[in-house]
């Protein structure tokens, strides 16, 4: 399968790989502390985000942080987007759905107002 992939799908696939291993490097670096909205960073990373009806828009990739460390966003994988497409979920108006012990964040957004956020670029490593 990776023989049919174009030399832009293995950069984009790189630079999706290295976010992961940079987010996860930063949850267990982080352990147990509350990150933002009551979570450790292990759960905002393990977490969806959805709509006030448990609709699925995308998952939590990567934590934003300001320069002094306090959580402002979250870079999210949009759902169902071909190729892979990114954008940056502001912290303010975000809440914590708990269903079972899974817990997601859910946003007052659309589907809709999420496509209309700007796209960021992953650079490869």
């Amino acid at each position: 399968m990776s023989a049919c992939e174009s030399q832009a799908e293995k950069k984009a696939d790189a630079a999706e790989d290295q976010v992961e291993r940079e987010a996860a490097l930063s949850a267990s670096a982080a352990g147990n502390a509350e990150a933002a909205l009551g979570l450790t960073e292990r759960q905002l990373l393990d977490a969806n985000l959805v709509t006030q009806d448990g609709s699925e828009l995308g998952d939590i990739a990567q934590i934003q942080r300001d320069a002094n460390g306090g959580v402002t966003g979250f870079l999210v994988e949009i759902e169902d987007s071909k190729p892979d497409r990114f954008v940056v979920v502001p912290l303010t108006g975000l809440t914590v759905r708990s269903h079972g012990n899974d817990r997601d964040l859910q946003t007052n957004m659309s589907a809709q107002d999420l496509a209309k956020l700007p796209e960021v670029r992953l650079s490869s490593p």
